[in-house]
C-alpha cells in the first residue's frame, strides 16, 4: 500500500513530521516498509545567484560564470545555453553527489580554466527529464536549502512516498482514508470530513443489470449509473501526480477516477463504455471455457464457477478482478456506466487464483471492502466524473441489496487488564474507539461496516490496546498459583523424549526431522501401507500413508546423503508412528542408523565397518539413560525388515517389547536404494515400566563385601537350540543369588556327533549376607543344570 505525504494530509489535519507519522504507523499496526523521500537526496543542494558570465575564452559553447554563494563568490564553468548573469540557480558544491548523473562533483579543469562546482539541470537533480539548460529559480536567498525552497514552491516534487504492509485482517488501512482515520484515533491529527459532492441524475437508464440465481451467493449487490455525453480526457495534474507518486501509469480521466478512489477510499469501480455494451449486464458464474481479453491485452480462459459479467454477446468483464478490453474505456467514449459491487471474499479468491490475475481490484475485494460505502462511493465517483468529463448522469440501477453487517459487541473496561496487561482509563477505551469509527450506546460498541475483522469483545480490547501503543506493556511476571516449588510442566514421556535427544546427539548421532508421510511402498516394506493409514488428501504421491516406522524416513535420509557422496552416517529421529487410522494406533518412537564405518580409516586399522553390537551398545545407552531394567531378555523374534539372524528384540516378556536392534534385511536396503550394511535400533519409550520411586534423588549405594563366586559349566545340546535360551534358564535357577550368566565359548562337531554343540558359560553366584559354604554353591550348581536341562534338552558335557 503506497501514498505520499501529501495524499495522506488531503484526510488528516496534522502538523506531525515525516518521522513521528512513520514511527506511529509501525506502533499502530501498519507497518512501514519502506519511504522515498525525494528531499533526501537533495540535501546539500543550495540557492546561489550567477553576477557575471563571461565567453570561455576557448570553448564557444562554455561560459565562466562568477556565482554568489553562501561560502562567497566562486568561479563556474558551464555549458549550459540559459547560464546568463543575474539568474537564481541550484549550486552543488564539489565533493556532493549528483544523483542524475551518477557522480561525484571535484574541483576541476574545463579547458583550461578551474570550475569550482556545478549549476544543476531539472534532470540531474532527477527532478524531471528537462535537461536543455540549468534551473531558474524565480525567488530564494542565497544559501538556502534547495529542498526547503521546493517544499514551500513546489512541494509536489519532495513528497515523501510512503510503502506500509497491510495484514489481511485490515481491509481498511487499504485506503488513504483509513490509514489516516487510524492516524487520528492515535492522536496524531483530527480526521478532515470527506468533501462535499453535489450529484444532480435523472433519467432512466438503458443498461439494466440482474443477478442470476447461481451468482447470489457470489455477489451480493450491483449498483451502476449510466453518464451520458462525457468528454474523456487526460487527467488534471493533481490526479496525475497522485497516480504517478505511487507507480500507477494515468491513462485518461475515466478510467484514472477509478485508479483514484480503489486507492484512496478503498472503494474499486469499474467502468464500461456503454455503446460497447450490447444489451442488460448479467452477473453470473461462468460455465467455463468462455475467452475473455482483459484490460491487460491478455487473452484468458475462464474457469468453470467463475464470477463474470456478461451481456449479450458474452463475459466483458470478470467480477471483481478485472474489466475487459472489449467494453473498456477509449479517448473516444461518450456515454459510460459506472458500476460498484460488492463481492463475496471467497469467491473472489478461488476467481483470482483460477486465472492468475493479481490487480488492485482482486486484493481488495478478496479482503473486504465496505458494503456501507457502496451505493455513496458510486454517487461520488460519478460526481467527480461529471466534473472532469462533463456528461448527464441517469437514475441508478440495483441489482441484490446491500448486506447488513451490523453488530454490536459489549466493551468491558477490565478486560484490558487481564487480555492484554494495560491498565487504560474506562473513558479513554470508549473514546479510543469512538475515533476509529465505532458507535458506543452504554457498554456496546456497534463496529463500523469497514471493520469486518472486529468479531468479538476481545478484538475491542485489541484496537484499545492497539492505539494506546503497546509499547508500552510492561513485562510482569506469571503469579504462581500456589506457594513452593511448582509442580513439574513436562510429563513423563516429554521427558524421557528429551533425555533420548540428548543421549543420542552425545553418542553422536545427527538428528533428522521427516515426513510423517511416506509413499505406500517404503510403508509397505515396514509392515504398513493398508487403506487404514492412507492420507485423504496427500501432498504429493510419495506422502500417501502415514509411516510405520521411522526407519524408512531414515534410510530415505541415508540415500540421499549416499548420493551425494556421504558414506558414513549415524542419524536419528524422536517422533510419532501409526500402525492403523485410528487415535489408539499412534505411538512414540526413537529410531537410529548406523551406516558405512565407525570412523576415519587410519595406520592402525582403528576403522571398522559398523555391525548389531555398535547398535546394541546404543540402544542400551538410551534405554539406560531413562531408567531402563538393567535385566532383560534378547530374543530374536523381530519383524521381517531386520536380518533374520543378526537382530534381537530387548523385552522384559514376551509381550513387553522396550526396542529392537541389529541390521537390517539386504532385500530393504535394496528396495530403499540404500548400499549397506546398515545396523539401527528402535525405542518404544511408552513401553519402559515408570520407576516405582517417584523421587528425584538416587537410592543409597550398596556395596557388597562378600567375594562372588564363579562357576564355569559346559552344556551339549542340540545344534538349533539358541545360546540365549541357555542363558536365560541358567539366570532363573536362582534369581536371588545368580548375578550374571556369560557365554565363553563354544564347540560344534568333533566327539560331539552330527546336530550337537557345546556351550559353555560362566555363571556368577553373588552371595549378599554371609559366605556360602561348598554345600549351599553346589546346590545352586545343581539349579542351574536342572533349570538348564529341562529348558534346552541339554546334558553336562562330560
Amino acid at each position: 500500500m503506497k501514498f505520499t505525504l501529501s495524499w495522506l494530509k488531503d484526510h488528516l489535519e496534522t502538523t506531525a513530521s515525516l518521522e513521528e507519522i512513520l514511527e506511529t504507523l509501525t506502533d499502530i499496526g501498519l507497518e512501514v516498509e519502506g519511504v522515498e523521500d525525494p528531499a533526501a537526496k537533495l540535501k546539500g543542494f543550495t540557492i546561489a545567484k550567477v553576477t557575471s558570465a563571461q565567453q570561455h575564452p576557448d570553448a564557444d559553447k562554455l561560459r565562466v560564470c562568477m556565482v554568489q554563494t553562501d561560502e562567497g563568490e566562486k568561479q563556474i564553468v558551464c555549458g549550459a545555453p540559459n547560464a546568463r548573469e543575474g539568474i537564481t540557480v541550484v549550486l552543488a558544491k564539489p565533493g556532493m553527489y549528483i544523483p542524475g548523473l551518477d557522480i561525484t562533483i571535484s574541483v576541476g579543469k574545463i579547458r583550461g580554466v578551474e570550475s569550482h562546482g556545478m549549476m544543476a539541470s531539472e534532470r540531474e537533480l532527477e527532478l524531471s527529464d528537462e535537461h536543455d539548460g540549468i534551473i531558474e529559480l524565480p525567488s530564494g536567498e542565497i544559501g538556502e536549502e534547495f529542498a526547503h525552497w521546493l517544499a514551500q514552491n513546489r512541494p509536489q516534487a519532495v513528497d515523501p512516498v510512503i510503502e506500509i504492509a497491510i495484514t489481511p485482517n485490515r481491509p481498511d488501512a487499504l485506503g488513504v482514508r483509513g490509514v489516516a482515520r487510524d492516524l487520528a484515533a492515535r492522536g496524531l491529527g483530527t480526521l478532515k470530513p470527506m468533501p462535499d459532492y453535489t450529484l444532480t441524475a435523472g433519467g432512466d437508464c438503458p443498461v439494466k443489470v440482474t443477478i442470476a440465481e447461481n451468482a447470489k451467493d457470489g455477489c451480493h449487490v450491483f449498483a451502476g449509473r449510466l453518464i451520458r455525453g462525457v468528454k474523456n480526457a487526460p487527467s488534471p495534474e493533481w490526479l496525475q501526480t497522485k497516480l504517478n507518486a505511487i507507480g500507477l501509469r494515468p491513462i485518461s480521466a475515466l478510467v484514472d477516477v477509478t485508479n483514484l478512489f480503489t486507492h484512496d477510499l478503498n472503494r474499486p469501480l469499474h467502468v464500461f463504455d456503454a455503446n460497447r455494451v450490447s444489451g442488460d449486464l448479467v452477473v453470473q458464474r461462468a460455465a467455463g471455457g468462455e475467452a475473455f481479453k482483459g484490460l491487460d491485452e491478455k487473452d484468458y480462459i475462464v474457469p468453470e464457477g467463475t464470477l463474470v459479467i456478461s451481456d449479450d454477446k458474452g463475459v466483458e468483464s470478470i467480477g471483481g478482478i478485472m474489466g475487459g478490453l472489449e467494453t473498456g474505456c477509449q479517448m473516444d467514449t461518450t456515454d459510460v456506466f459506472v458500476e460498484a459491487a460488492f463481492w463475496d471474499f471467497v469467491s473472489i479468491a478461488h476467481g483470482g487464483r483460477g486465472l492468475k490475475i493479481n490487480s488492485d481490484a482482486r486484493y481488495r475485494n478478496e479482503r473486504g471492502i465496505d458494503p456501507g460505502f457502496n451505493m455513496e462511493g458510486l454517487d461520488r465517483a460519478c460526481a467527480l466524473i461529471v466534473d472532469l468529463c462533463g456528461g448527464e448522469v441517469s437514475d441508478v440501477v440495483i441489482a441484490g441489496e446491500v448486506p447488513d453487517v451490523s453488530r454490536a459487541y459489549r466493551l468491558d473496561t477490565a478486560r484490558c487488564s487481564s487480555l492484554v496487561g494495560m491498565d487504560i482509563p474506562a473513558d479513554e477505551q470508549r473514546a479510543t474507539l469512538e475515533r476509529l469509527g465505532f458507535v458506543m450506546e452504554g457498554d456496546m460498541a456497534h463496529v463500523p461496516s469497514w471493520r469486518p475483522d472486529v468479531l468479538g469483545e476481545a478484538d475491542l480490547v485489541e484496537e484499545v490496546a492497539r492505539m494506546a501503543s503497546l509499547t508500552k506493556l510492561e513485562a510482569k511476571p506469571l503469579a504462581r498459583p500456589s506457594t513452593g516449588v511448582p509442580a513439574p510442566v513436562l510429563t513423563v514421556q516429554q521427558k524421557r523424549e528429551q533425555v533420548l535427544r540428548r543421549t543420542a546427539a552425545a553418542l553422536g548421532y545427527n538428528e533428522c526431522v521427516t515426513y510423517s508421510f511416506i509413499d505406500q511402498a517404503s510403508a509397505t516394506l515396514f509392515g504398513g501401507g493398508s487403506d487404514a493409514s492412507m492420507v485423504a488428501n496427500p501432498i504429493s504421491q510419495e506422502m500417501s500413508h502415514m509411516r510405520p516406522s521411522l526407519l524408512p524416513g531414515l534410510l530415505q535420509a541415508a540415500a540421499r546423503n549416499q548420493a551425494r557422496g556421504m558414506s558414513d552416517m549415524a542419524l536419528f529421529e524422536v517422533g510419532a508412528t501409526w500402525s492403523g487410522g485410528e487415535p489408539t494406533d499412534q505411538s512414540e518412537a526413537v529410531a537410529g542408523i548406523l551406516v558405512g564405518r565407525t570412523g576415519p580409516k587410519d595406520v592402525h586399522g582403528a576403522s571398522r565397518g559398523v555391525d548389531l553390537y555398535d547398535a546394541k551398545a546404543d540402544i542400551e545407552a538410551l534405554l539406560a539413560s531413562i531408567g531402563a531394567p538393567a535385566k532383560v531378555q534378547i530374543m530374536r523374534s523381530g519383524d521381517t525388515w531386520w536380518h533374520p539372524g543378526r537382530h534381537g528384540v530387548i523385552c522384559l516378556g514376551p509381550k513387553k517389547v522396550l526396542g529392537v536392534f541389529g541390521e537390517l534385511h539386504p532385500k530393504v536396503l535394496r528396495d530403499m536404494d540404500v548400499k549397506g550394511p546398515v545396523v539401527g535400533f528402535t525405542i518404544f519409550p511408552g513401553e519402559v515400566p515408570q520407576p516405582r520411586n517417584a523421587s528425584g534423588s538416587r537410592g543409597a549405594v550398596e556395596i557388597l563385601d562378600l567375594q562372588p563366586v564363579e562357576r564355569d559349566f559346559a552344556f551339549v545340546v542340540d545344534a538349533q537350540v539358541e545360546a540365549l535360551t541357555l542363558v536365560n534358564a541358567a539366570a532363573g535357577a536362582d534369581k536371588a543369588m545368580i548375578a550374571d550368566v556369560r557365554v565363553f565359548d563354544e564347540f560344534i562337531g568333533g566327539s560331539l556327533g552330527e546336530g550337537k554343540k557345546s556351550i559353555a558359560v560362566t555363571v556368577t553366584i553373588q552371595p549378599k549376607d554371609k559366605t556360602l559354604k561348598e554345600a549351599e554353591i553346589e546346590g545352586i550348581a545343581g539349579k542351574v543344570v536342572e533349570k538348564v536341562s529341562k529348558a534346552t534338552g541339554g546334558v553336562l558335557r562330560g
